[in-house]
């Protein structure tokens, strides 16, 4: 997959394209059955796929204090996107200047003249443009004028619930720890990226080492609580190549047993692995189960028959 920074970096001649605009917050069923849509048409015309997205959630600039969360952040979105097989994405940096881009010059301008859109493919709730002005029937009557179809694809719902899948919701099952219910929603378990950095090495004295995750980490972090799920080690470099997955038991919160944990945080414990050195590496932490939530014990002895009996149930959960 190609990534495109600004409409600037696409060559001339690039089109022509089939595009699917979105937020993309998560990648999940409902966004990729707008990215499938569009696979589908662009092999009938033979043209391109291309996702076209930002850098970061728009109310972040627009209207900060009801900004969401984040389902993943921008490396875990490329990374999101290049999976469904689309040709390119084209990330836009949303900034003052494209927030106060006219709807029909973000047509014009990042479509046509940069994509060479010849369909363009989003949700029915999509809006783009300053104020929001632009919508789907908008997007039609700009696509008669200057060359090409807009579809647009329904929503994906629930069978039982009715409810359509979003973003929204899986943040909702998030912030209850449900992650298997989450990753239903997702098509794939939730997760974190980022950087295992030192931490107070007090797991390694109890005898389950972990690799603690940067604050800086990418995705929104589940409910506190211990969870099976996997690590995935990407070494030392940018964390864009495949890694090696390892089984394990994963802890996120404020460790209120020692109470000294000022933030809530993500560390893993590798099943099995004692000497395992990731100080420094890009990893993943996926999460599969919740095996339970996050209690204080009443000293170190019991926090260790508990930690015994956690990996019990994270390794049952994960075969």
């Amino acid at each position: 997959m190609i990534l495109f920074r600004s409409p600037d970096d696409v060559p001339t001649g690039f089109g022509p394209s089939v595009v699917a605009i979105g937020k993309f917050d998560g990648v999940h069923s409902g966004h990729r059955s707008v990215i499938d849509r569009a696979r589908v048409d662009a092999e009938a015309i033979g043209a391109r796929v291309v996702a076209v997205t930002f850098d970061r959630h728009p109310l972040s600039l627009l209207r900060p204090e009801i900004c969401p969360e984040s389902l993943v952040g921008p490396t875990q979105k490329v990374r999101l996107l290049a999976d469904t097989g689309v040709d390119a994405t084209l990330m836009l940096t949303f900034d003052r200047a494209l927030a106060d881009l006219s709807a029909e010059d973000f047509v014009r301008g990042i479509l046509v003249d940069a994509l060479g859109a010849r369909v363009v493919m989003v949700g029915a709730d999509f809006r783009f443009g300053k104020g929001g002005a632009g919508t789907p029937a908008l997007l039609r009557e700009l696509g008669a004028e200057l060359g090409f179809d807009v579809d647009v694809v329904e929503d994906v719902r629930a069978r039982d619930a009715g409810r359509r899948v979003s973003s929204t919701w899986i943040r909702e099952l998030l912030a209850e720890g449900d992650v298997a219910g989450a990753a239903r929603l997702l098509g794939r378990p939730p997760a974190v990226w980022g950087e295992v950095v030192r931490g107070a090495r007090r797991g390694r004295e109890l005898g389950y080492p972990t690799a603690n995750l940067s604050s800086e980490l990418e995705g929104l972090i589940p409910a506190d609580g211990v969870y099976a799920g996997w690590l995935v080690d990407e070494g030392s470099s940018d964390g864009l190549r495949p890694g090696i997955r390892y089984p394990a038991a994963i802890s996120v919160g404020t460790n209120p047993t020692f109470d000294d944990v000022l933030q809530r945080q993500v560390e893993a414990y590798v099943l099995d692995e004692t000497d395992l050195d990731l100080y420094g590496h890009h990893v993943e932490v996926r999460f599969v189960e919740r095996i339970r939530g996050m209690v204080a014990f009443g000293g170190v002895e019991a926090l260790v028959e508990q930690m015994g009996d956690d990996v019990v149930r994270v390794r049952k959960a994960l075969t």
